[in-house]
Protein backbone atom coordinates (compact mmCIF):
# COMPACT_ATOMS: atom_id res chain seq x y z
CA UNK A 1 0.00 0.00 0.00
CA UNK A 2 2.80 2.49 0.88
CA UNK A 3 4.05 1.44 -2.49
CA UNK A 4 1.02 2.37 -4.29
CA UNK A 5 1.06 6.10 -2.71
CA UNK A 6 4.98 6.20 -3.50
CA UNK A 7 4.19 5.33 -7.48
CA UNK A 8 1.32 7.58 -7.77
CA UNK A 9 3.14 10.65 -6.04
CA UNK A 10 5.84 9.73 -8.77
CA UNK A 11 3.46 9.39 -11.81
CA UNK A 12 1.93 13.23 -10.57
CA UNK A 13 5.28 14.28 -10.13
CA UNK A 14 6.47 13.22 -13.65
CA UNK A 15 2.98 15.11 -15.61
CA UNK A 16 4.45 18.02 -13.89
CA UNK A 17 7.71 18.13 -14.68
CA UNK A 18 6.59 17.42 -18.23
CA UNK A 19 3.94 19.77 -18.27
CA UNK A 20 6.94 22.99 -17.30
CA UNK A 21 9.19 21.32 -19.75
CA UNK A 22 6.10 21.79 -22.65
CA UNK A 23 5.49 24.98 -21.34
CA UNK A 24 8.74 26.02 -21.40
CA UNK A 25 9.25 24.62 -25.01
CA UNK A 26 6.31 26.93 -26.14
CA UNK A 27 7.11 29.56 -24.69
CA UNK A 28 10.70 29.76 -26.57
CA UNK A 29 8.60 28.90 -29.41
CA UNK A 30 6.72 31.78 -29.20
CA UNK A 31 9.85 33.76 -28.58
CA UNK A 32 11.46 33.10 -31.20
CA UNK A 33 8.43 33.90 -33.05
CA UNK A 34 8.30 37.51 -31.58
CA UNK A 35 11.94 37.92 -32.28
CA UNK A 36 11.69 36.74 -36.07
CA UNK A 37 8.81 39.24 -36.63
CA UNK A 38 10.80 42.12 -35.06
CA UNK A 39 13.92 41.27 -37.19
CA UNK A 40 11.36 41.26 -39.86
CA UNK A 41 10.46 44.32 -38.75
CA UNK A 42 13.40 46.03 -38.22
CA UNK A 43 15.16 44.90 -41.58
CA UNK A 44 11.46 46.38 -43.66
CA UNK A 45 12.37 49.85 -41.79
CA UNK A 46 16.14 49.77 -42.71
CA UNK A 47 14.95 48.79 -46.59
CA UNK A 48 13.16 51.45 -46.92
CA UNK A 49 15.53 54.18 -45.31
CA UNK A 50 18.11 52.88 -47.59
CA UNK A 51 15.85 53.11 -50.75
CA UNK A 52 14.60 56.82 -50.19
CA UNK A 53 17.97 57.65 -48.86
CA UNK A 54 19.72 56.35 -52.05
CA UNK A 55 16.98 57.36 -54.77
CA UNK A 56 16.59 61.05 -53.11
CA UNK A 57 20.67 61.29 -53.22
CA UNK A 58 20.88 60.02 -56.74
CA UNK A 59 18.18 62.45 -58.19
CA UNK A 60 19.38 65.63 -56.02
CA UNK A 61 23.01 64.42 -57.64
CA UNK A 62 21.82 64.64 -61.13
CA UNK A 63 19.43 68.14 -60.42
CA UNK A 64 21.98 70.11 -58.71
CA UNK A 65 24.86 68.78 -61.09
CA UNK A 66 22.83 70.85 -64.11
CA UNK A 67 21.72 73.55 -61.67
CA UNK A 68 24.98 73.88 -60.82
CA UNK A 69 26.77 74.00 -64.30
CA UNK A 70 23.45 76.28 -65.69
CA UNK A 71 24.19 78.97 -61.87
CA UNK A 72 27.54 79.25 -62.62
CA UNK A 73 27.20 80.12 -66.24
CA UNK A 74 24.38 82.52 -65.57
CA UNK A 75 26.85 84.06 -62.74
CA UNK A 76 29.46 84.50 -65.43
CA UNK A 77 27.76 85.73 -68.03
CA UNK A 78 25.97 88.36 -65.84
CA UNK A 79 29.47 89.68 -64.24
CA UNK A 80 31.94 89.00 -67.15
CA UNK A 81 34.92 90.11 -65.09
CA UNK A 82 35.18 87.81 -62.57
CA UNK A 83 36.70 84.51 -63.12
CA UNK A 84 35.03 81.75 -64.18
CA UNK A 85 36.32 79.25 -61.03
CA UNK A 86 35.16 81.50 -58.35
CA UNK A 87 31.67 80.87 -59.55
CA UNK A 88 32.61 77.19 -59.49
CA UNK A 89 33.73 77.75 -56.01
CA UNK A 90 30.82 79.62 -54.87
CA UNK A 91 28.14 77.31 -56.23
CA UNK A 92 30.07 74.40 -55.36
CA UNK A 93 30.13 75.25 -51.53
CA UNK A 94 26.22 75.93 -51.78
CA UNK A 95 25.80 72.51 -52.75
CA UNK A 96 28.22 71.28 -50.54
CA UNK A 97 26.30 72.58 -47.39
CA UNK A 98 22.81 71.63 -49.25
CA UNK A 99 24.37 67.78 -49.51
CA UNK A 100 25.52 67.79 -46.14
CA UNK A 101 22.00 68.83 -44.89
CA UNK A 102 20.20 66.20 -46.82
CA UNK A 103 22.89 63.43 -45.65
CA UNK A 104 22.49 64.33 -42.49
CA UNK A 105 18.70 63.91 -42.58
CA UNK A 106 19.03 60.47 -43.64
CA UNK A 107 21.53 59.73 -41.22
CA UNK A 108 19.17 60.71 -38.00
CA UNK A 109 16.39 58.45 -39.92
CA UNK A 110 19.19 55.95 -39.56
CA UNK A 111 19.46 56.70 -35.77
CA UNK A 112 15.57 57.15 -35.22
CA UNK A 113 14.97 53.23 -34.63
CA UNK A 114 17.41 50.62 -33.05
CA UNK A 115 17.70 47.14 -35.49
CA UNK A 116 17.91 44.87 -32.17
CA UNK A 117 14.69 43.50 -30.81
CA UNK A 118 14.10 45.20 -27.66
CA UNK A 119 11.47 43.56 -26.77
CA UNK A 120 11.83 40.05 -27.16
CA UNK A 121 15.76 40.41 -25.28
CA UNK A 122 13.71 41.90 -22.45
CA UNK A 123 11.69 38.68 -22.12
CA UNK A 124 13.95 36.43 -22.95
CA UNK A 125 16.11 38.33 -19.77
CA UNK A 126 13.03 38.29 -17.53
CA UNK A 127 12.38 34.28 -18.36
CA UNK A 128 15.73 33.73 -17.58
CA UNK A 129 15.71 35.47 -14.64
CA UNK A 130 12.76 33.72 -13.35
CA UNK A 131 13.96 29.97 -14.57
CA UNK A 132 17.53 30.55 -12.77
CA UNK A 133 16.54 32.37 -9.86
CA UNK A 134 14.54 29.62 -6.65
CA UNK A 135 11.77 30.66 -4.88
Amino acid sequence: MATDIHSGTDVSLTSLVGGIVNDTQELMKQQLALFQAEVKEDIRKTSEASTSLGLGLAISLIGSLLLCFMLVHLLAWAVPDSPLWVWFALVGGVVLGVGGAIAYAGWQKFRSFNPLPDKTAQALKENLEWKTTPR
